[in-house]
């Protein structure tokens, strides 16, 4: 068996700036993947619930929820990453429109910057890789694109490969005016009776969700979403416990703001997202929302959020997610 080919992704010092992933199998929006999907991560976000009051607000019912659609993006960028250690950073997430239920995504996944980190005694060199995302329909239609940042190991364990690019300005843009358009002739009237509403927003309100969410089902989430990456299947490559899929911590922190704000009607985009610490299955987790700015619209507003998320309880608390975004609020 030693002749055999193993059929895995590339290592840090098989990528190169420009190359392109875009060959990961396409997935299909359908009531069971989204039943599926809630069902792991408690989102209680009306809209996708509720195909009459989608109607009323969108014209159109099955509206798919956009952390499904964000966490079939990420599975599939995958395809590059399946060595990923850790996932540093997303960034700069817009939606560009709302897909629903029968709609087929597709993503392309460019390697955009590289930074080999410095050697450290006695441990396999690594590296990050800025990623551009970019996810569209079955009919080409732009859905979402967003940067995330993944470390990986060289397959050398002593590759110097001199990539040094500046990540910091990755992602980063203070263009926050497409945020609105996903939901260009939406009418959010319908809404308003579920509130908070826009209105009843003060910038700097803070908010913490009473009780905890267990992490359950994390691989099945994975699976679910085409994810590959070897640490959330197998606990060997995780050193040891395999590590929860970052977009499985974002899905509750979420299910925890719509049980805070149950008004929302989406999500329109993420300005930037840090996994601060690692996530286990068993872990409980908690967040805590905060009403960074408000954004006024011809009808309802942009929320802009921030949800920080803790791991454990008591004081045994310890930081694993640190989530900026925008939601439209009736």
């Amino acid at each position: 068996m030693d002749d055999c080919m193993i059929a895995e992704g590339p290592y840090f010092d098989e990528l190169g700036v420009g190359q392109v992933f875009d060959a990961a199998p396409g997935l299909t929006l359908s009531s069971g993947l989204a039943q599926a999907h809630r069902s792991i991560i408690g989102e209680r976000l009306m809209l996708p619930l509720d195909d009459v009051l989608s109607t009323a607000v969108t014209g159109t019912a099955g509206l798919a929820s956009p952390g499904l659609v964000w966490d079939v993006a990420i599975g599939q960028s995958t395809v590059a990453t399946h060595h990923v250690k850790a996932n540093l950073f997303y960034r700069g997430l817009v939606f560009h429109r709302a897909p629903v239920l029968g709609d087929t995504l597709r993503t392309r996944t460019e390697v955009v910057a590289l930074r080999q980190n410095q050697p450290r005694e006695g441990r396999r060199s690594t590296g990050l890789a800025a990623l551009r995302i970019t996810t569209s329909d079955q009919n080409g239609r732009p859905v979402l694109d967003f940067w995330r940042c993944a470390m990986l190991p060289t397959r050398d364990p002593d590759a110097r490969t001199g990539h040094a690019d500046d990540l910091d300005s990755v992602g980063v843009t203070s263009e926050h005016a497409p945020l609105a358009r996903v939901a260009d002739g939406w009418d959010l009237e319908p809404l308003r009776r579920h509130g908070p509403g826009f209105d009843d927003l003060v910038e700097g309100q803070c908010i913490e969700v009473g009780g905890g969410d267990v992490v359950s089902s994390a691989p099945e989430l994975a699976r679910l979403t085409l994810n590959v990456a070897k640490v959330h299947h197998d606990a060997e490559a995780a050193g040891g416990t395999r590590l929860v899929y970052g977009g499985h911590t974002i899905g509750l922190a979420f299910a925890q703001v719509t049980r805070a704000l149950p008004g929302i009607a989406t999500v329109t985009g993420w300005h930037g997202c840090d996994h601060v610490g690692p996530v286990h299955e068993g872990d409980t987790l908690r967040s805590t929302i905060t009403v960074e700015r408000l954004e006024p619209l011809r009808a309802g507003g942009l929320a802009h959020l921030r949800s920080r998320v803790a791991a454990g309880s008591g004081q045994e608390r310890r930081d694993v997610l640190d989530w900026r975004f925008a939601a439209l609020v009736p």
